[in-house]
């Protein structure tokens, strides 16, 4: 078993945990209100943007070309995902540029940031794998025949192409980390995270 799969295995809890949160379940079955949605869709907005600089700070520190061009292919993965942000933002007049970050946000956004300015390139992809992991996990999971006005956002992480993305991002997992506690600490801490997001933009509510 790779090291990233193992990785994706033993957080299967904190997976579960968020595939069976109100707000993803409310995503699932359409049931979610429109206004929890439009909050959720600017914190993620303001969330992928640090995404995308803790993608540039590990490319910044790739010494080799395959990495490099990997991380530039992750770069404008993250770039066609902001694009489906702003047609959200279109739709419910989101001003994307005046978004206040919820403390779970800035929570994910500093622990992503602080990684990829201090640690190694294996720790920094443990830390950035759960993101992409868990939502083509979710899209795969969820049925958007059932999603009403979400079904944009199920097909979009269900889509093949985004499988593949996350794929390029494990792959640099499995090749620069180690089954190290660093790396299981901080992909653990990447997955509470994320359900902490989810939880945050329900509670909203």
């Amino acid at each position: 078993m790779t090291l990233s799969a193992k990785l994706w295995s033993d957080n299967a809890d904190v997976a579960a945990e968020v595939l069976a949160h109100p707000f993803v379940r409310g995503v699932g079955d359409g049931s979610l209100p429109w206004a929890l949605f439009a909050g959720y869709v600017a914190q993620d907005a303001f969330f992928l943007e640090s995404f995308a600089r803790a993608y540039a700070l590990a490319l910044a520190r790739s010494a080799d070309t395959s990495t490099l061009l990997t991380l530039a292919d992750l770069l404008a993965g993250v770039r066609q995902e902001l694009g489906l942000h702003a047609s959200y933002a279109g739709s419910c007049g989101i001003d994307m540029a005046g978004v206040e970050p919820l403390p779970a946000t800035l929570a994910y956004t500093e622990f992503l940031l602080a990684t990829a300015s201090t640690q190694d390139l294996g720790v920094i992809f443990a830390a950035m794998t759960p993101c992409m992991r868990l939502y083509a996990w979710l899209g795969a999971s969820l049925d958007a025949d059932n999603a009403g006005p979400y079904a944009e956002w199920v097909k979009t992480y269900a889509d093949p192409g985004f499988e593949a993305t996350a794929g390029l991002l494990e792959r640099l997992l499995d090749e620069k980390a180690d089954d190290s506690p660093a790396v299981r600490t901080v992909y653990r801490r990447a997955m509470h995270l994320e359900l902490a997001f989810f939880e945050a933009a329900y509670a909203r509510g």
